[in-house]
């Protein structure tokens, strides 16, 4: 574990270092990264508004998942990036805090909520503005901003990029489970940006830079694969599509209806599943394709969809002219 008094001496060593592969090795992950299974779970259920009671819905999300949280002390991770009062760029704090009840009502023996911002530096600003602060207050969570928590070198196991290893906030060894809680959104560089991109929000600012500037040097989709490829902690998404954002995101763009929550443990599937619904190719976007060699699911044939029906919940995203490919 390092402190974070230590992050200035260990920073420069997040840059370049090669990753040490395997003599002869044809892929570009280490066996033990490889945790696609020959059919992944996927629940889609209905969610028109916020106002709703939202707490079931998840519950219900959740069980059709069968995930097993008793017991477990779960990381939730909100996508919290910037505040516009007339857009929609966070996850919804009501979301929030329907998880935090569903997971206590379901016998967790404690729920966090954790994120490390990666384009305001004022995470207490953010809280409070986006509405976040007054939920975890309210149930008397703890927040750990993950940007200045104590870290732990993590060796990477995969090569996307040129790093050898990350430093990653020690909260994520603590913990039994880390639940991504994205906004549906497209994505102005990546094409979308849903519950793997979010996993950015893990990386300490505080070593990479602010908006975790080392990561973009190497490439949003290499850095959004070898992150993925080596967290040390089981991961669960839940994905905010309630109200998502088409156009220019994940900070520009538009809000759109499209009435969904998405639940999932494989989180290629889960991303997958988010693309179709917004009418994009997952295959055409660069890291969900790679993902699907290792990480998990891409193909539509290989996800067992539960709960509502896919095509009947479908809503045209707009994305900007240089993504038009990706549409169906």
């Amino acid at each position: 574990m390092i402190s974070r008094r230590s992050f200035l001496k260990y920073s420069t060593l997040a840059t370049v270092t090669p990753f040490v592969g395997g003599c002869g090795q044809s892929h570009r992950w280490r066996a033990e990264a490889f945790r696609k299974e020959r059919i992944s779970q996927v629940a889609v259920l209905q969610a028109l508004r916020y106002d709703l009671s939202l707490r079931e819905i998840i519950t219900k999300g959740v069980k059709l998942c069968g995930l097993e949280v008793r017991g477990k002390t779960i990381v939730l991770k909100p996508n919290l990036v910037e505040f516009d009062p007339h857009g929609v760029i966070n996850t919804n704090p009501l979301v929030i805090e329907a998880a935090i009840d569903c997971f206590r009502t379901l016998g967790a023996r404690q729920v966090l909520v954790a994120e490390g911002p990666g384009h305001r530096r004022d995470n207490e600003y953010l809280l409070t503005a986006s509405g976040i602060y007054g939920v975890i207050k309210e149930h008397r969570v703890p927040y750990v901003d993950l940007n200045s928590d104590d870290v732990r070198a993590t060796r990477l196991l995969s090569s996307f990029t040129k790093l050898e290893q990350l430093y990653l906030p020690e909260t994520l060894y603590n913990a039994d489970l880390l639940v991504s809680m994205p906004k549906l959104k497209t994505h102005h560089w990546a094409g979308v940006t849903l519950s793997l991109k979010n996993m950015f929000g893990v990386v300490p600012g505080s070593v990479y830079g602010w908006p975790k500037n080392i990561l973009h040097w190497q490439g949003i989709h290499n850095s959004i694969l070898d992150i993925n490829s080596s967290l040390p902690v089981r991961q669960f998404a839940i994905v905010d599509g309630i109200v998502g954002m088409e156009g220019n995101g994940p900070l520009q763009g538009q809000a759109i209806d499209s009435g969904v929550l998405i639940f999932g443990e494989d989180l290629v599937a889960v991303d997958a599943t988010a693309a179709r619904l917004m009418k994009i190719e997952p295959k055409k976007i660069k890291y969900l394709a790679e993902a699907g060699e290792f990480l998990g699911n891409v193909n539509y044939e290989s996800i067992e969809q539960i709960g509502e029906n896919l095509e009947r919940l479908q809503k045209n995203f707009r994305v900007i002219e240089e993504f038009q490919d990706l549409k169906f």
